[in-house]
């Protein structure tokens, strides 16, 4: 029998099998996206222990695990855990769950942070900050000393920019556009990229929990070394930080149909 904290797979008559030990069975649902990302957010929150400070991301992946850890507080099967958010959002959430709070001036060093990501290779390597809290994730999760990342399969890329989607930056608002420009002439010399300002909802430029804007880069091909190309876009004037989160993820679970997968930094074993 599955324990409670386990991730479990539900049949078509009902019955919970634990995907980490057990393949599913031909009975069982199709998995929504949804289903899979709340899978291994529960796995992720099996790291926890009580009296721990752990580093809370942002996004529909780590909402699942924030609830998670909320509901193991009411329950009393953790006790003493303290929470720093990586976002106003996951503060929010954090706060209507009763977890207790604080922050990197506090508590500098992180025991274990949890977070989802946007994309991830075969080194790793993360892009993170399609939500727009990249910066805040990556001081947070870049003061932890275990860094769990929680995903489903479809964020497995080839290649960082592997899936087409948005590479983000942060940048200053004054002069947004000469910011922009530079990155399009930087990113000449790695494949090429197409660079837009992020617009809200309202119509109107994407504000960050900082108060920048966000530039996604739409990347050609494979950039090659990322170091270099980090240190590139880091030394532009008016870039604050990029989503590339280079050799930051201790452990990443990748949920998929088939099971949970545990990726861990110096392994490649499943």
């Amino acid at each position: 029998m599955a324990l409670a904290h386990d991730p479990l797979f539900i049949t078509s008559d009902k019955s919970p099998i634990d995907i980490t030990s057990t393949p599913p069975p031909s009975s069982m649902m199709i998995l929504t996206q949804d289903e899979l990302k709340r899978i291994a957010a529960y796995k992720a929150v099996d790291f926890v222990k009580s009296g721990m400070v752990l580093g809370l991301g942002t996004g529909s992946t780590a909402k699942h695990a924030v609830d998670r850890i909320g509901e193991l507080l009411r329950r009393g099967e953790l006790e003493n855990i303290v929470g720093i958010p990586t976002s106003k959002k996951t503060q929010e959430q954090a706060l209507s769950l009763g977890i207790p709070l604080s922050d990197l001036d506090s508590h500098p060093v992180i025991d274990l942070s949890i977070d989802g990501a946007d994309e991830v290779d075969p080194r790793l390597n993360l892009v993170k900050g399609r939500g727009g809290s990249l910066l805040r994730e990556k001081m947070i999760e870049g003061a932890s000393k275990k860094f769990v990342v929680i995903v489903d399969e479809s964020k497995m890329v080839k290649h960082i920019g592997g899936s087409k989607l948005a590479l983000p930056v942060e940048v200053v608002p004054f002069c947004w556009e000469f910011t922009a420009e530079r990155l399009r002439g930087v990113m000449e010399g790695y494949g090429g990229c197409e660079a837009k300002l992020r617009f809200g909802e309202n119509g109107r430029a994407f504000v960050t929990d900082n108060g920048n804007y966000i530039v996604d880069m739409y990347l050609e091909k494979d950039m090659g070394d990322l170091r270099v190309v980090s240190d590139e876009i880091l030394r532009l004037p008016g870039v604050v930080e990029h989503g590339m989160f280079l050799d930051m993820a201790s452990t990443v679970i990748i949920a998929g149909e088939l099971g949970v997968k545990i990726k861990n930094k110096y392994s490649s074993c499943c």
